[in-house]
C-alpha cells in the first residue's frame, strides 16, 4: 500500500490517496470530499480512468478531497500508482489548457519572480492573478526529499492546466545531476525558463543546455526554452562569466544569498556588505555575456520598508530585477525597479537628440555634456518601456 497528498485541517485545492493493490474483486473507490454531491461522480471517473489506463485492475482506493482541481488529481493519482507499483511508464496527462499555450520573448522584463513550492497545489491556482513577471514551480528547497517524485507530477500537470495570465513559467530544478531527471517532466510542457540552483561551472550549464536540447527535439515541437543560472557559492561567484556565457539559452544570471553567505562563513545581514562582491560579480558577469542581472529574494515578507530599500540599493548595482516569495512583495519590487520622473525625462531627451542627429546622417550627438552613442539610447528605450510596462 501506499499514499499520495496530504489530508487535515488547513489543507485546501489538494488531496490525500491511499493504493492497495488486490489480487480480485474489481476496484473499490472510497471518496470523502465536501464536494462530492457536486463533483463526486467526475472525480470517480478520472481516478477510475487512470487505474484503467495504468493497468490496475483490482485495487482499493480511498481518497480524501481538499478541493483538489483535476491537475492536481491525476497527479496525486500518478504518484500512489507509481510508488505502489514498480515499472509503471505511462503518464496521466491534463488536456493541455489553451490558457498555457504562449511563450515568452527573450527580451522581456523579469522584474519579479515568485517562488512557489512545488507541491504545493493551493499557491499555483491564482499566482498569476498576482501579475508577476514571472512564476517559479519550485523542485528544489521548498520540497522534502520524500516528496520529490510527487512534486515533479504536479508541477508537469501545473505547467499543461494551470492559467499563470501571461507571467514567464519558471521552474526551479533540483541541484545537478538530479535536476536532469527533473527536465524530463517539464521541458516537453511548455514551460519557458530553467533555474539552475548552485551552479558552480560553465559544464553545469551546457549539460542542462544539452538535456533541453535532447528533450526539446523529442517533443516533436520548435521549444523556446531559456536558462537562468542561480549563483549561490563561492566557487559560483568566482566562475560568474563562465557560467553567464556558457549558453545562448542563457536569459539572466541571478545570485542566491541565504547560500552564498552560509558558503563563505558569514551571516546575512540587511546591509548585505558581506554579498556586496559576490553580487557586483553577478551584475559585471551577466553584464558582459549580455544577459539580465537578477538579485536574490528578500526574506521578510512583512518588512515592505526594509524590500524597498533593498530594490533600491539592487537597481543602483545595475540589476534588473528581485526574487520574491510573497505575492505582496510583487508591486513594491515594480515600484522600486520602476524609472524615476528624472530618469524618464533624460531618456526622453536622449531619444529626440539621437533621432534629430539620425536625420543629419550622424551616429552620435550630444545632450548636456555628454555624448549620445547607440548603447546609451538603447538604456534609454528601456527606460521609457518600464515606464510604461504597468500601464499597458
Amino acid at each position: 500500500m501506499a499514499v499520495a497528498g496530504r489530508r487535515g485541517e488547513g489543507v485546501r485545492s489538494d488531496c490525500w490517496m491511499s493504493l492497495e493493490l488486490q489480487d480480485s474483486g474489481g476496484l473499490d473507490i472510497f471518496l470523502k470530499s465536501k464536494v462530492a454531491s457536486m463533483y463526486g461522480e467526475a472525480i470517480m471517473r478520472l481516478c477510475r480512468e487512470g487505474l484503467s489506463l495504468f493497468g490496475i485492475e483490482h485495487a482499493r482506493l480511498e481518497i480524501g478531497d481538499s478541493g483538489a482541481l483535476p491537475f492536481t488529481l491525476s497527479a496525486r493519482l500518478e504518484t500512489v500508482v507509481k510508488r505502489t507499483k514498480a515499472g509503471v511508464t505511462k503518464e496521466l496527462l491534463p488536456e493541455m489548457c489553451q490558457e498555457s499555450l504562449y511563450q515568452s520573448p527573450r527580451e522581456r522584463f523579469r522584474r519579479s519572480r515568485l517562488y512557489l513550492p512545488g507541491n504545493e497545489p493551493k499557491f499555483m491556482v491564482n499566482a498569476g492573478l498576482h501579475k508577476p513577471d514571472g512564476i517559479i514551480l519550485d523542485l528544489e528547497d521548498s520540497v522534502a526529499p520524500l516528496e520529490k517524485d510527487a512534486a515533479r507530477f504536479l508541477v508537469r500537470n501545473a505547467l499543461r492546466q494551470v492559467n499563470f495570465y501571461g507571467a514567464e513559467r519558471m521552474v526551479r530544478i533540483n541541484q545537478l545531476p538530479a535536476g536532469l531527471e527533473d527536465l524530463k517532466f517539464v521541458i516537453p510542457h511548455n514551460v519557458h525558463v530553467i533555474l539552475i540552483p548552485k551552479c558552480e561551472s560553465a559544464e553545469q550549464v551546457r549539460e542542462v543546455d544539452a538535456a533541453v536540447s535532447s528533450l526539446a527535439g523529442d517533443a516533436g515541437a520548435a521549444v523556446h526554452v531559456y536558462l537562468m543560472p542561480i549563483i549561490e557559492s563561492a566557487m559560483g561567484a568566482l566562475r560568474a562569466y563562465e557560467i553567464a556565457s556558457a549558453s545562448p539559452r542563457n536569459v539572466a544570471l541571478t545570485i542566491g544569498l541565504e547560500d552564498y553567505t552560509a558558503d563563505i562563513g558569514a551571516a546575512r545581514t540587511v546591509e548585505g556588505r558581506e554579498s556586496f562582491w559576490a553580487r557586483c560579480q553577478v551584475v559585471n558577469a551577466a553584464r558582459a555575456a549580455g544577459i539580465q542581472p537578477i538579485d536574490s529574494v528578500f526574506s521578510d515578507v512583512a518588512d515592505e520598508a526594509g524590500l524597498m530599500q533593498s530594490i533600491l540599493e539592487a537597481k543602483s548595482l545595475g540589476f534588473e530585477g528581485k526574487g520574491c516569495i510573497h505575492p505582496r512583495q510583487i508591486a513594491v519590487i515594480h515600484k522600486g525597479f520602476a524609472p524615476t520622473d528624472a530618469e524618464i525625462e533624460k531618456a526622453k531627451k536622449i531619444i529626440t537628440a539621437f533621432e534629430e542627429a539620425k536625420a543629419r546622417g550622424s551616429a552620435v550627438t550630444v545632450v548636456g555634456s555628454k555624448m549620445i552613442d547607440p548603447p546609451v539610447v538603447k538604456r534609454a528605450q528601456r527606460i521609457l518601456q518600464l515606464a510604461t510596462a504597468d500601464k499597458v
